[in-house]
């Protein structure tokens, strides 16, 4: 019989986050830093939702100033000590007060844990407060698009399975659309050979459509500067420096730069 967490088994365990989803070559660090040269940001830069710290430390060695903040203390902790550089605050994507950055980075589907238009209002008039004018929003997240008449990623679970500090560890992830509340949902249960019980844990996104996100974006003082699927850091094939981005917004990530106006 398996234990049931409503909390992310690996945002507890930072560690086997990383072990989990490996990113040596920081694709994800270097592609948020190519917006931001590419966008013209200054040196200020707060990764909200920053996890591990992987993505807030490749940002400081480019020669930014960075904040990484995020609501897990296991993950900040992880992230002074494995990931130092950048300064690591506790925050609340849904509502923080932590300075002045000429950019706000938001990766890996962070932005989707606002669940509720309130969460959504309360994330973008908090970054509308922490930018300078001018001030750029990089984000990178799952399309709720994607899932307008595809259930790919729905019929059938997702496998996976690596060995972490000589145990294996295996999970199977299963999706399902909670139309109502427009959260897609995922509930993944752990296995190990170690001998310990199963864990099953549980945890959603809100599905974001294209339109939708630039309504909210406009009503916060924003301009989308681009907004597309392909390339990113987490697409198939994944971002490499100078390609050429999509001018589709149909896939399964969503990628977008905004700018705050003047």
């Amino acid at each position: 019989m398996s234990a049931t967490h409503d909390r992310n088994l690996l945002t507890d365990s930072p560690e086997l986050y990383e072990a989990r989803f490996p990113d040596p070559e920081r694709i994800a660090g270097r592609w948020a830093e190519d917006c931001l040269r590419r966008y013209g940001a200054g040196p200020r830069v707060l990764d909200i939702g920053c996890g591990t710290g992987r993505d807030a430390a490749y940002l400081h060695t480019a020669g930014r100033e960075v904040t990484g903040a995020d609501r897990s203390a296991a993950m900040l902790d992880h992230a002074r000590r494995h990931h130092p550089g950048p300064v690591y605050r506790h925050a609340d994507l849904r509502s923080f007060e932590l300075g002045d950055f000429d950019a706000v980075v938001c990766l890996d589907s962070s932005l989707l844990y606002c669940h509720t238009n309130d969460d959504l209002d309360g994330f973008l008039a908090s970054c509308r407060s922490a930018l300078t004018p001018g001030g750029l929003l990089v984000a990178e997240m799952r399309n709720g698009a994607y899932f307008l008449g595809r259930t790919d990623l729905l019929d059938t679970p997702a496998h996976a399975a690596f060995l972490w500090r000589g145990t294996s560890h295996r999970s199977t992830t299963t999706l399902r659309i909670d139309r109502a509340a427009q959260l897609l949902r995922r509930t993944r249960v752990w296995t190990t050979d170690d001998g310990a019980a199963p864990v099953e844990q549980r945890s959603a996104w809100r599905l974001l459509f294209p339109q939708e996100l630039r309504h909210f974006l406009a009503a916060h003082g924003f301009t989308v500067l681009a907004l597309y699927d392909l390339p990113g850091p987490r697409t198939e094939p994944r971002w490499r420096a100078g390609d050429t981005v999509a001018t589709t917004a149909d896939g399964d990530r969503l990628h977008l730069i905004a700018r705050l106006d003047p």
